[in-house]
């Protein structure tokens, strides 16, 4: 099970916005989003998943810590990649459709939201301006991409995580999506299908270490 190309290629673009990425460049395999960020310098995302491209996007490789994701079966990818790349850091794709929810806060918190450009940034505040919650999202068509979602430790189990989402949702609205997806991790999959959130994929992650 893999989403269509159509879908991954929106996704990638709303990824990059919401992460504030330049925009990914097409080649052959695919898409390349040249992230900068840390170790991962370049990432590269599977549209083409045949032994030809993979092998293409693992030569185009040229330094450690490249990135490369796709929707292909993970240990058969791996010997397509060669001796130089380990799994990191899968994702499952969920999408779902928006629609607006009222927004409640628990007592003493408030919410702030940037937007401009097709992202958002919302997040919640303590009493004492002290950051509780946040989270991303960039828009790419009809589609919005929701990203790095924190809640912090001492602020858990209050609904603050669904309260940011609505956030965002309505960002999201005006900016003219009509659908979202995440990348979720397995221990957050429950969480998110319990809010109607559909499973699409995964999407396997692969790291250059040499």
């Amino acid at each position: 099970m893999a989403p269509d190309n159509e879908l991954t290629h929106a996704w990638v673009h709303g990824l990059a916005a919401a992460r504030r990425c330049p925009t990914p460049v097409e080649v052959p395999w695919g898409l390349r989003v040249d992230v900068g960020r840390g170790r991962e310098s370049v990432r590269h995302v599977l549209l083409r998943t045949d032994e030809r491209s993979v092998r293409a996007a693992a030569a185009a490789a040229d330094r450690p810590y490249v990135r490369i994701k796709g929707f292909v079966e993970p240990e058969a990818a791996l010997g397509l990649l060669g001796p130089a790349w380990e799994r990191n850091a899968d994702e499952l794709m969920m999408t779902t459709v928006l629609r607006r929810e009222e927004v409640r806060l628990p007592a003493g918190y408030t919410a702030e939201v940037e937007r401009g450009n097709g992202v958002a940034y919302a997040r919640l505040l303590t009493p004492d301006g002290e950051f509780a919650a946040g989270g991303h999202t960039g828009v790419h068509g009809a589609l919005a991409v929701f990203d790095r979602f924190e809640t912090d430790g001492a602020h858990r189990r209050r609904g603050l995580g669904s309260a940011v989402m609505r956030l965002l949702t309505d960002a999201a609205l005006d900016a003219g999506a009509e659908t979202a997806a995440l990348g979720a991790t397995e221990e957050g999959r429950a969480l998110y299908a319990s809010l109607g959130w559909e499973l699409r994929g995964l999407m396997a992650g692969f790291v250059r270490r040499t």
